[in-house]
Protein backbone atom coordinates (compact mmCIF):
# COMPACT_ATOMS: atom_id res chain seq x y z
CA UNK A 1 0.00 0.00 0.00
CA UNK A 2 1.28 3.55 -1.11
CA UNK A 3 1.82 6.32 1.91
CA UNK A 4 3.07 6.55 4.71
CA UNK A 5 1.37 3.48 6.83
CA UNK A 6 1.40 3.04 10.37
CA UNK A 7 1.56 -0.62 11.33
CA UNK A 8 5.20 -0.88 8.94
CA UNK A 9 7.04 2.16 9.50
CA UNK A 10 6.42 3.05 13.40
CA UNK A 11 5.39 0.18 14.82
CA UNK A 12 8.38 -1.05 16.94
CA UNK A 13 9.53 3.03 16.50
CA UNK A 14 12.63 2.30 14.34
CA UNK A 15 11.09 4.82 11.79
CA UNK A 16 11.59 7.66 14.68
CA UNK A 17 15.36 6.85 15.51
CA UNK A 18 18.25 8.52 14.59
CA UNK A 19 20.21 5.60 14.42
CA UNK A 20 18.32 2.23 14.33
CA UNK A 21 19.94 -0.43 16.23
CA UNK A 22 21.50 -3.29 14.71
CA UNK A 23 23.58 -4.99 17.19
CA UNK A 24 22.26 -6.43 20.58
CA UNK A 25 23.94 -4.62 22.67
CA UNK A 26 22.09 -1.36 20.90
CA UNK A 27 19.29 -2.78 21.13
CA UNK A 28 19.65 -3.05 24.78
CA UNK A 29 20.75 0.31 25.39
CA UNK A 30 17.58 1.96 23.14
CA UNK A 31 15.26 -0.62 25.49
CA UNK A 32 17.04 1.37 29.13
CA UNK A 33 16.81 4.77 27.48
CA UNK A 34 12.91 3.75 26.94
CA UNK A 35 12.88 2.13 30.05
CA UNK A 36 14.45 5.21 32.12
CA UNK A 37 11.81 7.77 29.88
CA UNK A 38 8.73 5.48 31.47
CA UNK A 39 10.06 5.53 34.92
CA UNK A 40 10.44 9.31 34.84
CA UNK A 41 6.92 10.11 33.23
CA UNK A 42 5.43 7.32 35.75
CA UNK A 43 6.66 10.39 38.83
CA UNK A 44 5.89 13.34 36.63
CA UNK A 45 4.32 12.89 33.19
CA UNK A 46 5.61 13.52 30.13
CA UNK A 47 4.94 17.12 29.84
CA UNK A 48 8.28 17.91 31.73
CA UNK A 49 10.28 14.92 30.49
CA UNK A 50 13.58 16.11 29.09
CA UNK A 51 16.60 14.22 27.44
CA UNK A 52 18.87 15.33 29.84
CA UNK A 53 16.79 13.47 32.53
CA UNK A 54 16.60 10.15 30.67
CA UNK A 55 19.72 10.65 30.47
CA UNK A 56 21.45 10.78 34.02
CA UNK A 57 17.79 7.62 35.35
CA UNK A 58 19.74 5.68 32.29
CA UNK A 59 23.32 6.33 33.62
CA UNK A 60 24.18 7.97 30.01
CA UNK A 61 25.54 10.79 28.15
CA UNK A 62 23.53 13.07 26.72
CA UNK A 63 25.14 12.19 23.45
CA UNK A 64 24.12 8.56 23.77
CA UNK A 65 20.34 10.02 24.25
CA UNK A 66 21.26 12.18 21.62
CA UNK A 67 22.59 9.58 19.29
CA UNK A 68 18.75 7.92 18.83
CA UNK A 69 16.53 10.60 19.61
CA UNK A 70 17.10 14.15 17.79
CA UNK A 71 14.60 15.53 20.47
CA UNK A 72 12.44 14.29 23.47
CA UNK A 73 9.00 14.24 20.99
CA UNK A 74 11.08 11.25 19.63
CA UNK A 75 11.49 9.81 23.09
CA UNK A 76 7.60 9.74 23.37
CA UNK A 77 6.58 8.84 20.13
CA UNK A 78 9.47 5.93 20.64
CA UNK A 79 8.12 5.11 24.24
CA UNK A 80 4.40 4.90 22.26
CA UNK A 81 5.59 2.88 19.94
CA UNK A 82 6.68 0.34 22.06
CA UNK A 83 2.99 0.04 24.16
CA UNK A 84 1.67 -0.44 20.84
CA UNK A 85 3.96 -2.76 19.10
CA UNK A 86 2.66 -4.83 22.58
CA UNK A 87 -0.54 -4.51 22.58
CA UNK A 88 -1.57 -5.53 19.31
CA UNK A 89 0.49 -8.64 19.97
CA UNK A 90 -1.30 -8.92 23.54
CA UNK A 91 -4.74 -8.34 21.72
CA UNK A 92 -4.65 -11.52 19.70
CA UNK A 93 -2.75 -13.33 21.92
CA UNK A 94 -5.63 -12.68 24.48
CA UNK A 95 -8.59 -13.11 22.01
CA UNK A 96 -6.60 -16.48 20.57
CA UNK A 97 -6.51 -18.10 24.22
CA UNK A 98 -8.92 -21.17 24.07
CA UNK A 99 -10.05 -20.54 27.56
CA UNK A 100 -12.15 -17.62 26.52
CA UNK A 101 -15.16 -19.12 25.38
CA UNK A 102 -17.15 -16.02 23.87
CA UNK A 103 -15.99 -13.37 22.15
CA UNK A 104 -17.32 -11.28 25.04
CA UNK A 105 -14.65 -13.28 27.11
CA UNK A 106 -12.47 -12.43 24.91
CA UNK A 107 -13.47 -8.82 24.56
CA UNK A 108 -13.31 -8.84 28.85
CA UNK A 109 -9.96 -10.10 29.15
CA UNK A 110 -8.50 -7.36 26.87
CA UNK A 111 -9.94 -4.70 29.28
CA UNK A 112 -8.33 -6.41 31.82
CA UNK A 113 -5.39 -6.37 30.09
CA UNK A 114 -5.52 -2.77 29.45
CA UNK A 115 -6.64 -1.80 32.94
CA UNK A 116 -3.36 -3.77 34.25
CA UNK A 117 -1.16 -1.97 32.33
CA UNK A 118 -2.75 1.59 33.37
CA UNK A 119 -2.40 0.23 37.00
CA UNK A 120 1.36 -1.18 36.59
CA UNK A 121 2.96 -0.90 33.46
CA UNK A 122 5.45 2.87 33.62
CA UNK A 123 4.66 5.78 31.37
CA UNK A 124 1.23 3.99 30.37
CA UNK A 125 -0.76 5.97 32.40
CA UNK A 126 0.27 9.57 30.42
CA UNK A 127 1.25 7.79 26.90
CA UNK A 128 -1.56 4.93 26.80
CA UNK A 129 -1.17 4.19 22.92
CA UNK A 130 0.12 7.25 21.92
CA UNK A 131 -2.91 9.03 20.89
CA UNK A 132 -2.57 11.81 23.40
CA UNK A 133 0.39 13.03 22.03
CA UNK A 134 -0.57 16.30 19.61
CA UNK A 135 2.28 16.05 17.12
CA UNK A 136 2.03 17.44 13.68
CA UNK A 137 2.26 16.65 10.97
CA UNK A 138 0.70 12.88 12.10
CA UNK A 139 3.41 9.88 11.65
CA UNK A 140 0.16 8.25 10.41
CA UNK A 141 -3.85 8.23 9.19
CA UNK A 142 -4.42 5.57 11.76
CA UNK A 143 -4.63 6.42 15.63
CA UNK A 144 -2.69 3.88 17.66
CA UNK A 145 -6.23 2.83 19.07
CA UNK A 146 -7.53 2.04 15.37
CA UNK A 147 -4.32 0.04 15.06
CA UNK A 148 -4.96 -2.25 17.81
CA UNK A 149 -8.91 -2.33 17.13
CA UNK A 150 -8.15 -3.24 14.02
CA UNK A 151 -6.13 -6.76 15.18
CA UNK A 152 -8.64 -7.48 17.30
CA UNK A 153 -11.09 -7.40 14.48
CA UNK A 154 -9.40 -10.14 13.03
CA UNK A 155 -8.25 -12.33 15.76
CA UNK A 156 -12.07 -12.20 17.06
CA UNK A 157 -13.76 -12.94 13.32
CA UNK A 158 -11.09 -15.84 12.96
CA UNK A 159 -11.66 -17.34 16.29
CA UNK A 160 -15.45 -16.61 16.89
CA UNK A 161 -16.50 -16.07 13.40
CA UNK A 162 -18.20 -12.45 14.00
CA UNK A 163 -18.45 -10.36 10.58
CA UNK A 164 -15.33 -8.51 9.91
CA UNK A 165 -17.45 -5.62 8.50
CA UNK A 166 -17.56 -2.36 11.00
CA UNK A 167 -16.18 -4.75 13.73
CA UNK A 168 -12.77 -2.80 14.13
CA UNK A 169 -14.32 0.54 14.02
CA UNK A 170 -17.10 -0.70 17.11
CA UNK A 171 -13.61 -2.28 18.90
CA UNK A 172 -11.91 1.45 18.11
CA UNK A 173 -15.34 3.02 19.70
CA UNK A 174 -15.17 0.32 22.52
CA UNK A 175 -11.00 1.10 23.46
CA UNK A 176 -12.06 4.63 23.02
CA UNK A 177 -14.57 4.71 25.44
CA UNK A 178 -12.52 2.26 27.79
CA UNK A 179 -9.25 4.58 27.83
CA UNK A 180 -10.98 8.03 28.90
CA UNK A 181 -12.71 5.80 31.34
CA UNK A 182 -10.05 4.29 32.65
CA UNK A 183 -7.65 7.41 32.39
CA UNK A 184 -10.50 9.32 34.88
CA UNK A 185 -10.41 5.94 37.43
CA UNK A 186 -6.36 6.15 37.58
CA UNK A 187 -6.46 10.25 37.41
CA UNK A 188 -6.54 9.91 41.64
CA UNK A 189 -5.97 5.98 42.71
CA UNK A 190 -3.31 4.24 41.48
CA UNK A 191 -5.05 0.94 42.12
CA UNK A 192 -7.66 2.10 39.73
CA UNK A 193 -11.15 3.66 41.03
CA UNK A 194 -13.62 0.35 40.61
CA UNK A 195 -16.68 1.66 39.92
CA UNK A 196 -14.98 4.13 36.40
CA UNK A 197 -13.33 0.41 35.79
CA UNK A 198 -16.76 -1.66 36.30
CA UNK A 199 -18.40 0.98 33.66
CA UNK A 200 -15.78 0.79 31.23
CA UNK A 201 -16.67 -3.31 30.82
CA UNK A 202 -20.54 -2.00 31.24
CA UNK A 203 -20.62 0.11 28.81
CA UNK A 204 -18.50 -1.86 26.38
CA UNK A 205 -20.82 -5.27 26.96
CA UNK A 206 -24.11 -3.18 25.91
CA UNK A 207 -22.80 -1.67 23.23
CA UNK A 208 -21.01 -4.89 21.41
CA UNK A 209 -24.12 -6.73 22.54
CA UNK A 210 -26.35 -4.24 20.52
CA UNK A 211 -25.00 -5.22 17.65
CA UNK A 212 -23.83 -9.02 18.12
CA UNK A 213 -26.56 -10.28 20.58
CA UNK A 214 -26.03 -11.76 23.92
CA UNK A 215 -23.05 -13.92 23.56
CA UNK A 216 -24.19 -16.10 26.37
CA UNK A 217 -27.35 -16.89 24.26
CA UNK A 218 -26.26 -17.44 20.95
Amino acid sequence: MAGHNHTETTLDGSALLRNEPVQARSTARLASLLDAAAAIIDEIGYERLTTAMVAERAGASIGTVYRYFPDRIVVLQSLSARSLTDFISGTRATVLDPAHATWWDAVSACIDEMTTAFRSLPGFRSLRLGDVLDVRPALSAQSGSAVVAAAGAVAISERFGLPLDELAHRLETVIAVTDSLLSRAFTYDSNGDSRFIDEARTIAKVYLTGFYGDPDHT
